[in-house]
C-alpha cells in the first residue's frame, strides 16, 4: 500500500502542512517547520510553497470507528 501526504488534522499550527509532511518523512514536525522557516528567511519562496501546499494537498481523512459486534 503506498503512502499518502495529507494535511495533518491533529499536528496543526495553520494548515497542517509540516505536520503532513512530518508524518510522511517519519521525521518531527519540529524539524519540518524549522527548515520551512529557514526556506522563508533564505530563498524567500516558503511562503508561496505553503500556500501552493496548503491548496492542493488534501486534508487527512478522519478515520471512522467501526463497531466491533464480536464482543456481544
Amino acid at each position: 500500500m503506498a503512502k499518502k501526504l495529507y494535511r495533518s488534522l491533529t499536528d496543526r499550527k495553520i494548515a497542517g502542512i509540516c505536520g503532513g509532511l512530518g508524518d510522511y518523512f517519519n521525521i518531527d514536525s519540529t524539524i519540518v517547520r524549522l527548515i520551512w522557516l529557514a526556506m522563508i528567511f533564505a530563498v524567500g519562496t516558503g511562503v508561496l510553497a505553503y500556500i501552493i501546499g496548503w491548496i492542493i494537498v488534501p486534508k487527512e481523512p478522519v478515520a471512522v470507528a467501526v463497531p466491533d459486534n464480536s464482543r456481544a
